[in-house]
């Protein structure tokens, strides 16, 4: 889910062919422990980050080790010499401030069945009762730690990459496998379950080391390139501690669309308007999300809203986004140039020892198709699009699925080398950041 920065993983071998260099970044959620029949939800489409992997893959669920190739991306007579990806990490639980709201939230609720019984006027069993009886299980500890089903999501995308990369990722190749982690706790251990899943790629049905006592070594952490806007000091300043930064977020939080579904909530759960928040609001939608990827059970959370309920609610947590990591602020993208620098420093290695050790000029067209790449990102290639705020018509396209992913925020957005089709054997170099998440360095 969200709110967490990265780990961050790399991995090479000597060139031996052409340059081949793929940056991949992880989906969204995950669910269940065991197979079993899928529990869904019609507002899964609109969870943004807390989304679940298997409802974006759908795959993952008949096949959660099986790995997928776009027919495209590698060509046979492309052989990939390096890999750097960023990786999400795993399923979490809802932090220690999400949590005290939804608690917040159930004593509400609690409260509300005190006072007329626990039941409707009509004596029958309402949704603001099933949800006060339902039970609150989160506890402070958890604090967006990550669960063992987000262990097992990291495992999983271990044997896929292998099975998918295999020359990379043979055994002699264990030892050059580099991963790099923020000090997040679920970060930190979703680096650790990766190789546990690489440990058993390579010793099928023998127990993991201790991740210490690896050839690769442990994720090794570091703050400054993988949560680089907390080392930013003009970010820091000019967004972070600006109380007006979010300016356009705490209007649209008082604004009409948010109000419209407050006073549904309230009347659904037979509760006083005045007692509930778009906060509370937000945590009531994103704990049906929490309650389906963590237990695989659609809770009557789920219940409480609609999908007009739902985009509204993704297009508040898109309008954060857009302001405090997007293109609100220049120093938003500019913020991480240290990440792609590093990124980009590892790939010109790669190119100069492929052309020290060959004597194809074919790698022109692959050199100039990943400096294009280099370019965009240092010119802001994707910021020619209107601003977002906090006024609009829901029914318009301000409010449509998925706004600010097609728009292209600095943190979510694709840069693509040309079509294949057009310059042949050209490498692809596809890139996708996503705010605060775990990147696993390939």
């Amino acid at each position: 889910m969200i709110r967490a920065p990265r780990c961050f993983l790399r991995i090479s071998v000597a060139p031996a062919a052409a340059l081949a260099a793929a940056l991949l970044s992880s989906l969204a959620r995950c669910s269940f422990l065991e197979p079993r029949d899928p529990v869904d939800s019609s507002l899964s489409p609109y969870f943004g980050t807390k989304t679940r992997y298997e409802d974006v893959n759908p795959g993952l669920l008949s096949g959660p080790e099986a790995p997928w190739r776009d027919p495209e991306l590698l060509e046979g007579t492309c052989t990939p010499v390096q890999l750097v990806a960023l990786i999400r990490h795993g399923t979490r639980y809802p932090t220690a401030k999400q949590i005290r709201k939804l608690r917040q939230l159930h004593g509400l609720l609690q409260a509300r069945g005190s006072r007329d019984g626990g039941g409707s006027s009509t004596g029958s069993r309402d949704l603001g009762a099933a949800l006060a009886d339902w039970p609150l299980w989160y506890a402070d500890w958890m604090d967006g730690q990550l669960v063992e089903k987000g262990r097992q999501d990291m495992r999983q995308l271990a044997l896929r990459l292998a099975s998918l990369f295999p020359a990379l990722f043979s055994r002699e190749n264990y030892g050059r496998l580099r991963l790099i982690t923020s000090s997040k706790h679920r970060c930190v251990d979703s680096g650790a379950a990766f190789l546990q899943g690489l440990w058993q790629h390579y010793h099928p049905g023998l127990p993991p080391p201790d991740v210490a006592d690896m050839e690769c070594g442990p994720p090794r952490v570091n703050d400054k390139l993988m949560r680089f806007f907390d080392h930013c000091e003009k970010f820091l300043t000019e967004v972070e501690k600006n109380a007006t930064a979010l300016y356009h977020v705490e209007a649209f939080k008082t604004g009409p669309e948010m109000q419209n579904i407050l006073k549904k909530v309230a009347a659904t759960l037979q509760v006083p308007v005045n007692d509930l928040n778009a906060d509370l609001i937000q945590v009531a939608f994103f704990t049906c999300s929490f309650d389906l990827a963590i237990k695989g059970v659609k809770s009557p959370w789920c219940d409480v809203f609609d999908i007009d309920d739902a985009k509204v609610l993704e297009y508040l947590n898109d309008l954060k986004q857009y302001w405090k990591r997007g293109y609100g602020y220049t120093i938003n993208s500019r913020s991480s140039c240290t990440l792609f620098q590093d990124i980009f420093q590892h790939l010109d290695k790669a190119v100069e020892q492929k052309q020290r050790l060959t004597n194809a000029v074919s790698s022109a067209g692959e050199e100039n198709q990943y400096m294009l790449s280099k370019e965009q990102v240092s010119a802001n290639f994707f910021s020619s699009h209107p601003p977002v705020w906090s006024c609009g018509d829901p029914s318009s396209t301000a409010f449509s699925h998925g706004l600010l992913q097609r728009q292209g925020t600095p943190y979510s957005l694709q840069l693509q080398g040309t079509n294949a089709s057009e310059v042949p054997k050209r490498s692809h170099c596809t890139l996708c950041l996503e705010p605060d998440i775990c990147a696993l360095p390939l």
